[in-house]
């Protein structure tokens, strides 16, 4: 009995003829470029004998924060809650387990476009009380021009790199067999750190501080390609 066919999923690579040489090259952009956005994480803390006195604490303060924020506007590109918990601190010493205080936190992103707004108000966040600030994270947008930039590069460093080799062999290149992306962007855009992370005090100061002088990190674009063309016979 015949054996059925089945696909296999690694396909020979076709080779090219002598009527149609084939060369395969491969095309790779990086780049540098500005920051189009940057991340700020906030958490606001609390901590009370009770359990209501607690969670009310914290919706003050979680109001408050959130309330500075909006006040930049537009320079904020999104503002988000993220966890929010109310533990209870048992007591360590005596028997039986009796809770002692309730600690309370609420985390909150903000996305900012504006990087001069951001220096101040990540100092006036970490200058409130009982009040952390991490970040920033510097990115660029998923659809950033940038991307689209390394690309083409990419496509034209392929092409470029082809009419060489052709040109070696004292040929020209005939058609574009195949042109595949591998891994358009190794950089994941919203995964930067940035060179900045910040925690506040545990109480305000009495005087507003300076607002922080934040430098932007350049984000880092990599474009690869595959491609393959057929080229005119040479004469060897």
């Amino acid at each position: 009995m015949a054996t059925p066919p089945t696909d296999d999923p690694h396909p020979a690579v076709p080779y090219g003829t002598p009527e149609a040489p084939r060369i395969a090259v491969r095309g790779e952009a990086r780049l540098e470029v500005d920051p189009e956005i940057a991340r700020i994480v906030v958490t606001v803390a609390t901590r009370g004998k009770d359990r209501r006195t607690a969670l009310d604490d914290l919706t003050r303060r979680n109001t408050t924060t959130l309330d500075l924020i909006k006040t930049y506007g537009d320079a904020v590109e999104r503002l988000e809650t993220g966890a929010f918990s109310i533990t209870p601190e048992l007591t360590k010493h005596g028997r039986g387990e009796r809770i002692h205080a309730y600690h309370g936190r609420v985390h909150i992103t903000a996305e900012l476009t504006d990087f001069t707004a951001l220096g101040e108000l990540t100092t006036r966040l970490a200058d409130q009380e009982l009040t952390r600030v991490d970040g920033p994270t510097w990115a660029l947008r998923p659809d950033s021009p940038a991307h689209r930039q390394a690309r083409q590069q990419a496509v034209k460093e392929a092409v470029q790199r082809a009419r060489e080799y052709a040109e070696a062999l004292g040929t020209s290149l005939a058609a574009l067999v195949e042109l595949a992306d591998i891994g358009a962007e190794n950089h994941e855009p919203h995964a930067v750190p940035g060179n900045a992370r910040m925690r506040s005090a545990a109480f305000a100061a009495e005087d507003a501080a300076a607002p922080l002088d934040l430098e932007p990190q350049r984000q880092r674009v990599h474009a690869q390609v595959n491609a393959r063309f057929t080229m005119a016979p040479p004469r060897l």
